[in-house]
Parts: C-alpha cells; structure tokens; sequence
C-alpha cells in the first residue's frame, strides 16, 4: 500500500535549510509516511477534509492526501514555535 510523495517547493527548500541531524529525522518520517500516510502523530486540520499535520520531533509536516490516487503531497515542512 506505498503511496506517492510529491513535495512542493517550499517544502523542499525547508529541508535543504534544517540542520543535518533533523534534515534526516524529517527524511525518514517521509518515507514512514508513503508506506501509510494515517501512522504517526497525525492531525486533521481543523475547516479541512484532507489536509493533515504530522509532527516530526520540532518540525510539523503539512500534507493533503488523494485517496483516489494514492498520493500524498507535502505543503509544507515548518519548525514549531
């Protein structure tokens, strides 16, 4: 049951400018969250059907999910505080 993973633009620059040790904390919980996307610390956003918050030790990843066509795409990887 793998999904697809699509990360939009701001999504990767905030990756690319974590430092290294939660660049690959931030990393592995995207590959946890292709293979099941309901795992985890996650949260439906409140006013919104498909838009979920996992929370990734200081970090929180926004994403929305296509159930029909099994794909994930990541809005955005924002720090907490």
């Amino acid at each position: 049951m793998n999904w697809s993973l699509i990360l939009a633009n701001q999504a990767a620059r905030a990756i690319r400018r974590a430092p290294w040790n939660e660049r690959d904390q931030i990393k592995a919980a995207l590959l946890l969250l292709s293979d099941d996307p309901y795992s985890g610390d996650i949260k439906l956003l409140k006013g919104s059907h498909e838009t979920f918050r996992r929370r990734v030790g200081n970090w929180r990843v926004l994403y929305e999910l296509n159930r029909e066509s099994k794909v994930i795409v990541v809005t955005a990887i924002k720090r907490r505080g």
